[in-house]
């Protein structure tokens, strides 16, 4: 039997070393969420954008496998945006994008483990067997009873 390669998630302190925030570009907005007087005078909305393609931190396959899981995400340039207005400040915003954008390459990176066929045991099949040979015999019985001509 072969072994099993590990299959953990994607480690997010290595993914932050190896993509930069160099590569990363951030825009800024009037938000449409909390802020109360200041929602109309302060750029809270913070959208992180990562151009795929022009990475020099991800391996080609990486990349592929980011624009084939992320592509609802990714616009027809190759660009990666994360949005978030879930804050009141800019620095939390700006946080809050950078933690998300992680996690979504994080998981778009991860490869689920193979899953290795498995057999019934010989209990099982007995089991099934045995419950399919009752079954039978209860719809046998359900039949019009006959009636002996030798009585």
């Amino acid at each position: 039997m072969t072994p099993i390669p590990n299959h953990s998630p994607v480690d997010l302190g290595t993914l932050r070393k190896r993509v930069l925030e160099d590569e990363l570009t951030f825009s800024f907005a009037r938000s449409s969420g909390p802020g109360g007087q200041n929602v109309n005078k302060v750029s809270t909305r913070v959208t992180l954008l990562f151009d795929v393609g022009c990475s020099d931190s991800l391996s080609s396959r990486e990349k592929t496998l980011l624009r084939m899981r992320l592509r609802t995400r990714i616009t027809t340039q190759g660009v990666l945006r994360v949005v978030s207005s879930k804050y009141r400040t800019q620095s939390a915003n700006r946080r809050a994008t950078v933690r998300r954008f992680y996690e979504l390459v994080a998981e778009a990176l991860h490869r689920p483990a193979a899953r290795l066929p498995s057999k019934p045991s010989l209990a099982s099949q007995r089991r099934r067997v045995e419950e399919k040979r009752k079954r039978s015999r209860q719809k046998q019985q359900r039949g019009r009873p006959r009636l002996d001509d030798d009585t």
